[in-house]
C-alpha cells in the first residue's frame, strides 16, 4: 500500500484525483499531515467518512516506532526509530540559537564504507522514501512538541545515493502549507558522488552543500573513504567549481581531524593550496566545518587535540579560508550517527 506521506503536494493531488475526488481535498490532507501532524485518517474530521474510508483502502501513514532515545545534558536528543518493516533509523534533535535543528537519515545502512563513520560495518539495506524521511522531522515534533526549523541530511546513509527521494523530501518540507522549513535552513550532505553534485547544481534550490573532504590528498583521502577511488579530489573539486558557478552558493566543506593524520599544519597549507588551485576566484564561497572527530569501536582514528584543531583553524583563517570548529552535541550519549544503531543491533 502507498504511504500518503511519500508525495509532495502536487503529486498528492494527482493522486487525489485517481481516486475520484476533487484536488482540493489534497491540500485538506496535507494540512493534517504536516500541520495537524495526525496519525491516521480517521482523524481528518473535515472530510467525509467516505473518503475517509477510501483513503484507508488505498493508502497508509507512517507512523515510527521510538525504539529508543537518550538524552544529553546538552539537550541533545537521539532517536532509534522502527520504521515499520523491521529495521531501525537514527535521528537526532539539537538545540541552537538559532533554533531546533534535526539530523535525518536518508537510507538504512551505508554504501559508503568510510573509515571513520559508526554506520561502516553495517550492512546496507534500502534506502528511504521520502515520507520516511520527512516521519523523522514529524515523529520528533510529535514527541517533544518543539518546532523544527533547521533539517541537516548527515544522518545514516548517503543522500546522493538516494538522490530524488531526498529531493523530494526538500519539497515536502520546504511547501508553506506543510512543516514550511526554508530551503535555507536545509542542508544535504555527500562523502562526493560527483554526478549527483552536478545534478544538484542544475536543479539550483536553495539549499545548501555541505561536502565531506577531510583530506587534502587522494593517498589519505582513499584511506578514511573509499568514494575517493572513484571520484577523486580532481574530479570532486571540478564537481563543486561547477556547482559555485551555477549557484554562486557557498559550499561547506566538513573536515574530521584525527590524531597524527590529517590534523597538522601541513595539512592545512594543502587544503589551501587546493582550494586556491582548482577552485581560484570561488574562494570566497568556500567554509571548512572543522570537526573533532569519534572515535568508534573497532576503528583506528582518534581525536585530535582541542589545542591542534584550533591551530588548524586559525592557519586557515589567517591565510583567508573560513573555518570554524562545530559545537561537540551528545557526545555523552553517542550522537555520532550510526552507534545507536550498531548497539540495538548487537543487542537483538
Amino acid at each position: 500500500m502507498k504511504n500518503i506521506k511519500d508525495f509532495n503536494l502536487d503529486e498528492l493531488k494527482k493522486e487525489i484525483e485517481s481516486i475520484g475526488e476533487k484536488p482540493f481535498r489534497a491540500n485538506q490532507i496535507f494540512k493534517w499531515l504536516y500541520v495537524d501532524k495526525v496519525k491516521s485518517f480517521d482523524e481528518m474530521t473535515d472530510l467525509s467518512l467516505e473518503l475517509r474510508e477510501k483513503l484507508k483502502s488505498n493508502y497508509e501513514i507512517c507512523n515510527f516506532e521510538i525504539l529508543n532515545k537518550l538524552e544529553s545534558k546538552d539537550g541533545t536528543k537521539k532517536y532509534l526509530f522502527g520504521i515499520g518493516d523491521g529495521n531501525a533509523i537514527e535521528s537526532v534533535l539539537m538545540d541552537y540559537h538559532h533554533g531546533k535543528s534535526v539530523c535525518v537519515s536518508s537510507q538504512v545502512g551505508c554504501k559508503m564504507g568510510c573509515k571513520f563513520c559508526a554506520s561502516t560495518g553495517i550492512a546496507f539495506v534500502r534506502s528511504l522514501t521520502s515520507g520516511e524521511i520527512v516521519e523523522q522531522i514529524l515523529a520528533i515534533e510529535q514527541d517533544t512538541g518543539d518546532t523544527v526549523s533547521n533539517v541537516v541530511f548527515m544522518g545514516i546513509g548517503e543522500p546522493m545515493d538516494n538522490f530524488e527521494n531526498v529531493m523530494n523530501a526538500i519539497a515536502i518540507l520546504n511547501n508553506p502549507k506543510g512543516l514550511n522549513i526554508g530551503a535555507r535552513h536545509i542542508s544535504v550532505s555527500t562523502s562526493g558522488v560527483v554526478p549527483k553534485i552536478y545534478e544538484f547544481a542544475d536543479k539550483n534550490i536553495q539549499s545548501t552543500l555541505s561536502i565531506s573532504l577531510h583530506s587534502p590528498n587522494d593517498e589519505k583521502r582513499s584511506s578514511m573513504m573509499p568514494v575517493n577511488n572513484l571520484y577523486n579530489i580532481d574530479k570532486l573539486m571540478e564537481a563543486c567549481k561547477y556547482y559555485m558557478e551555477k549557484t554562486n552558493k557557498r559550499i561547506s566543506f566538513e573536515y574530521a581531524l584525527a590524531k597524527d593524520n590529517n590534523d597538522n599544519l601541513a595539512d592545512a597549507q594543502q587544503l589551501i593550496n587546493l582550494v586556491k588551485t582548482k577552485l581560484g576566484n570561488h574562494t570566497n564561497l568556500v567554509h571548512f566545518n572543522l570537526i573533532p572527530i569519534n572515535s568508534i569501536e573497532g576503528g583506528k582514528y582518534t581525536k585530535s587535540s582541542m589545542e591542534n584543531i584550533i591551530k588548524f583553524r586559525d592557519y586557515l583563517n589567517d591565510r583567508g579560508i573560513t573555518a570554524t570548529i562545530r559545537r561537540e552535541l551528545g557526545s555523552d550519549i553517542n550522537a555520532a550517527c550510526g552507534q545507536l544503531r550498531r548497539q540495538n543491533l548487537k543487542q537483538n
